[in-house]
């Protein structure tokens, strides 16, 4: 994932009047879209993940030079995916129960969850960082990516044990201080079981790692992956076009039993990554038939 910007306010006027139809569909078309998510989490072309999008894919859709939130959910809604790990820019951090109670039944009425958020930065400031969990706790979030500081970790072991809410290390990529598999392992050694590795598999292989390994490598403590290819350790792809050995990756996952959100993230196209998407999503779709033969 880039740079994510300054986060814009989400406001429920923003909402209403960009989206009014959500309104009006909560209560005809809510049964049926959790049909729809229970359907493909159980026995649909996913199955047994919980395919998602990191909605930093859709950053480019925008309103007057902001992310527009209803038309990400109605393009997440048309490529027929569920879940989300939301980044900031289009759910805002909030620490009003009301608001955050607002804002998650409005993403709901689309059959959308959001089951992760990042990459947020995390300090060894008490204060600020419980804010941040209270609001993940808020939302109902299973982990949050992250880039922690490393004088964090004594008080994220608290936090994940008091909230439940995991942390995965985000590696960004070449130069970044959780670029290498080894060094997210050297931090979270000795440290709570919770905090393990949001696996970036394109900036994994941008660092000249193997992203299969990574998963080998940190077993239960996979917390997020961000699924995506990239060619010759420089160009990022649609998913099967670059280096990627997606079905190996997806075979370690299904090993592991892992639960939580396999996010496609698609970092081209910004403007309009739909079609690329899909194709993305297609390709996943034939790595999991294959997964499931085996």
């Amino acid at each position: 994932m880039s740079s994510r910007g300054n986060q814009p306010e989400w406001t429920r006027r923003r909402l209403l009047a960009a989206g009014g139809s959500v309104a009006g569909s909560l209560v005809l078309g809510g049964l049926a879209r959790a049909q729809d998510k229970g359907s493909s989490e159980s026995d649909g072309p996913y199955h047994p993940f919980k395919m998602g999008l990191q909605s930093y894919s859709l950053r480019g859709y925008a309103v007057n030079g902001r992310p527009d939130l209803p038309k990400a959910l109605q393009v997440t809604k048309e490529l027929g995916l569920h879940f989300w790990e939301s980044y900031p820019a289009h759910v805002p951090m909030m620490n009003n129960s009301q608001a955050i109670s607002f804002s998650k039944r409005e993403i709901e009425a689309w059959g959308i969850t959001v089951v992760g958020y990042g990459v947020v930065p995390l300090t060894k400031d008490a204060a600020a960082t419980r804010r941040v969990f209270a609001f993940a706790k808020a939302m109902g979030l299973e982990y949050l990516s992250a880039s922690p500081s490393p004088d964090s970790f004594d008080l994220l072991d608290r936090l994940v044990e008091e909230s439940g809410i995991a942390v995965g290390i985000h590696n960004h990529g070449p130069g970044d201080r959780y670029a290498k598999i080894e060094t997210i392992a050297a931090a979270i050694k000795d440290h709570h079981p919770k905090i393990g590795c949001c696996i970036d598999t394109g900036h994994f292989l941008r660092s000249r790692e193997d992203p299969v390994h990574a998963v080998e490598a940190f077993g239960q403590r996979v917390y997020g992956v961000h699924l995506k290819d990239v060619k010759d350790a420089k160009t990022f792809t649609i998913l099967g076009q670059g280096d990627l050995r997606t079905v190996d990756l997806l075979k370690a996952l299904a090993k592991n039993h892992y639960r939580y959100c396999l996010a496609i993230e698609y970092e081209e196209k910004p403007e309009d990554p739909k079609d690329d998407i899909k194709a993305c999503l297609a390709e996943a779709r034939k790595a999991i038939a294959e997964v499931r033969k085996a």
